[in-house]
């Protein structure tokens, strides 16, 4: 804090808790192929909402306690490190899985914090743990948390859905159909369970939003998508990580009725990483019937490319469907 504010002298450390369902929740439709967002994205992009809170907070403490007070909010983009600030300020601990866990309202919860010249008396630690569970640890799908609540974090399904490049092979199936983040190691922990908290309106989550329709992902224009995503924090990498994402999801669907659409990105998106990721999924989707018309798309589809690893794609998903069709 020294090295970022003049005289600090307490860290005011908060947390909100954030609902873990959606309140009436419409069934399911036979047939429709919906994507999901992780619970840290749904409402209105915390950031926001903590921010304003925090403000809130320091106009609080201007009005009675020092109106010269001096005060630095932070919330996740600031230099200090939220989930060891909040673990000394007595909120909860590090669990695991290397977040932040509560005794009241679990893993579910946003953090920031406040620098401040004001002396506030320090908050004891508390005096709960993980003990001997282990749970999020074996839970993991990619083997990404270390079991000192440390992560590599490369390996986390959250940041390989976040980058902007193709995804790993052995990733895509293991992301399902969550298309932005991963929850499975707070779904597993016994913090979580049974824990859903709606406090604060701007975080209730809109379904169409957080389960949006996977093909109509694929045809957002830049402004549908601002328009539709851009008040969630899922939204802060663009359009393009979330239409490769819902390729992967359509494949792991195994969904035949996307193929048309599929088979139009190949032909007419610009962007040769869906294209590839199209590829792939169309092989991954019609493994089990394939065909000579649909190889010879491909086949003429990679005549046109022109990057090394989209070429790869392309070859890999001609390759799997032929060994099927010819058996060989």
């Amino acid at each position: 804090p020294e090295k970022i504010f003049v005289n600090p002298k307490a860290i005011i450390s908060i947390a909100l808790a954030y609902p873990s369902t959606i309140k009436d929740e419409p069934k399911r439709i036979r047939g429709e192929r919906r994507g999901e967002f992780a619970r840290a994205s749904w409402g209105r992009d915390y950031h926001f909402i903590l921010r304003e809170r925090l403000n809130e907070l320091i106009d609080f403490m201007q009005r009675e306690i020092d109106p010269s007070a001096k005060f630095k909010p932070m919330v996740d983009t600031g230099e200090l490190i939220d989930v060891a600030v909040a673990a000394r300020a007595g909120i909860g601990f590090i669990g695991k899985n290397g977040l932040l866990i509560t005794k009241e309202f679990g893993s579910y919860v946003y953090l920031g914090e406040i620098i401040t010249d004001i002396a506030f008396e320090p908050d004891e630690l508390v005096d709960y743990d993980c003990g001997d569970c282990s749970r999020c640890i074996t839970g993991c799908p990619t083997q990404a948390l270390l079991g000192n609540g440390k992560i590599n974090a490369q390996r986390c399904l959250s940041y390989q859905t976040q980058t902007k490049d193709y995804m790993p092979e052995e990733y895509r199936k293991k992301m399902g159909r969550v298309i932005y983040g991963c929850d499975i190691c707070q779904i597993v922990c016994p913090y979580n369970q049974g824990v859903d908290n709606h406090l604060h309106w701007e975080m209730e989550p809109d379904y169409n939003k957080v389960r949006p329709e996977l093909e109509s992902m694929l045809s957002l224009s830049n402004k549908e998508f601002k328009n539709q995503f851009g008040d969630m924090a899922g939204s802060w990498r663009g359009k393009k990580p979330l239409q490769r994402n819902s390729i992967i999801a359509l494949a792991n669907y195994r969904d035949r009725t996307s193929v048309p659409t599929l088979l139009k990105l190949i032909d007419t998106d610009p962007r040769p990483m869906i294209r590839g990721t199209a590829a792939w999924a169309i092989a991954k989707i019609m493994r089990r019937n394939p065909n000579e018309e649909l190889i010879t798309f491909l086949e003429m589809a990679l005549e046109k490319e022109t990057e090394l690893e989209t070429i790869s794609e392309f070859e890999q998903a001609i390759e799997e469907l032929k060994r099927e069709l010819y058996k060989y």
